[in-house]
C-alpha cells in the first residue's frame, strides 16, 4: 500500500486482542478518523440528526439497532471530510450482510476497503491477558497491569478516578465472549479472505512491535 494511498481499515480481532491500543496508533500514525459504532451513535444521538434520534429510539429500550440503521449512519459517517484520506472502522461490519452493504455505500462513494486488518491470539494467552485488564468507570480509558500499566497505581492517568477489573473481564464471563465473536466473526473473516483482504498480525507481542507489523501491510 502507497504511503500517500487512501487507507480504508477495517480492524478486527477477539476481545482483549489490543484493538483500541492499535487504534489509537493507527488514527495517530495516519491521521484518519476511528470509526466505532458505539462513538457514532453517540455523536448521532448529539447532532439530532433523522437517524441518530432513529438510533436512540432502540438504544433507550435496550434493542439491538436495525441494520438499515446502522448502515444509514456508517454512510452519513463515511461523507465527511474527515474521512477524505481515509478511515478505520472498528465494529462495523458485524455481519456479512453489513459487509456487502459497505461495499455498496463505499462504492458510491468512490472508495474501497484497502486492508482488513485482524488481530490473532491463542485463547488461553488471552485469558491471561484479560485478567490483568482494567478500565477507568468514569473515562473508559483502558490498561494492562502488565502491559499498559498507570502512571500511578490503581489510579486512571486522565482523570484520576480508581480503575477497576469489569465483571466482563472475569474468565467466566470471558471465555462467553470469545466464543461469542468466534461464532459471529469467523464467517466475516472468511468473507474477506476470499476478496484478499485479511493481514493476519500476531496480537500477543509488544503492543509497538505489533504496531510495526501494523505499519508494514499499511
Amino acid at each position: 500500500m502507497a504511503q500517500n494511498e487512501e487507507k480504508n481499515i477495517i480492524i478486527m480481532g477477539p476481545p482483549a486482542a489490543g484493538k483500541g491500543t492499535q487504534s489509537e496508533k493507527i488514527v495517530e500514525t495516519y491521521k484518519i478518523p476511528h470509526i466505532s459504532t458505539g462513538d457514532m451513535f453517540r455523536a448521532a444521538i448529539k447532532e439530532g440528526t433523522k437517524l441518530g434520534l432513529e438510533a436512540n429510539r432502540y438504544i433507550e429500550k435496550g434493542q439491538l439497532v436495525p441494520d438499515e440503521v446502522t448502515i444509514g449512519l456508517v454512510e452519513e459517517r463515511l461523507k465527511k471530510d474527515d474521512c477524505k484520506k481515509g478511515f478505520l472502522l472498528d465494529g462495523f461490519p458485524r455481519t456479512i450482510a453489513q459487509a456487502e452493504a459497505l461495499e455498496k455505500i463505499l462504492a458510491k462513494l468512490g472508495k474501497k476497503i484497502t486492508a482488513v486488518l485482524l488481530l490473532v491470539a491463542d485463547d488461553k494467552e488471552l485469558i491471561d491477558r484479560i485478567a490483568s485488564r482494567r478500565v477507568c468507570p468514569s473515562c473508559g480509558a483502558s490498561y494492562n497491569l502488565k502491559t499498559k500499566k498507570p502512571k500511578v497505581e490503581g489510579i486512571c492517568d486522565h482523570c484520576g478516578e480508581k480503575i477497576i477489573l469489569r465483571n466482563d473481564d472475569r474468565p467466566e464471563s470471558f471465555q462467553v465472549r470469545l466464543d461469542d465473536y468466534k461464532s459471529k466473526t469467523m464467517p466475516l473473516v472468511e468473507y474477506y479472505k476470499g476478496k484478499g483482504l485479511v493481514r493476519e498480525i500476531d496480537a500477543l507481542e509488544s503492543i509497538d512491535t505489533v504496531f510495526g507489523h501494523i505499519q508494514e501491510v499499511l
